[in-house]
């Protein structure tokens, strides 16, 4: 019976301890914070770097996605339609889509404007999704008039509380 026991508790110590190294890995570690200025950010597809400034009083929200992630497409789309009626914030979307026929088509199901739409056309392998580190989830930036990080990961509800 103690035998068992020992073995049972054994078992139990090596789990928490495994649990805890996994824990530790998926933890995430954003590359910026809010007050950070933000870098400039230059696509595969294009040779100058994206525009992020938004004029004074304004924001602009970056935000990236991909149509394999759900939430992050369905998140774009409803942050995108916000800053259409809002006029106070300009939206800037990139997508990871490795195949621009697949791009187009969710840009055109998701009613997103082509002048706020950037192809990343190297997916995952673009130095943008390493920067960013996407691999542990899309995420999307608030940036004021000057390009500083406002906020980190916007909902659509906390997106109409900046805008108050």
């Amino acid at each position: 019976m103690i035998k068992s026991v020992k073995g049972v508790f054994v078992v139990l110590v090596f789990s928490s301890l495994l649990s805890l190294s996994f824990e530790k890995e998926s933890m995430t570690t954003e590359r910026l914070v809010p007050g950070d200025k933000f870098p400039e950010l230059v696509l595969c597809d294009t040779e100058q770097p994206l525009n992020l400034l938004a004029a004074d009083g304004q924001y602009t929200l970056l935000s990236f996605w991909a149509s394999y992630d759900a939430a992050s497409r369905e998140k774009n789309a409803a942050l995108s339609h916000l800053a259409q009626q809002s006029g106070r914030v300009k939206m800037v979307s990139v997508s990871f889509d490795r195949y621009a026929s697949i791009y187009r088509a969710s840009m055109k199901q998701d009613g997103l404007s082509e002048a706020d739409c950037h192809h990343e056309t190297a997916g995952s392998d673009s130095e943008t999704f390493r920067y960013f580190r996407l691999e542990q989830g899309f995420r999307n930036y608030l940036l004021d008039g000057e390009g500083r990080v406002v906020a980190l990961n916007v909902s659509p509800k906390d997106l109409v509380s900046y805008l108050r």
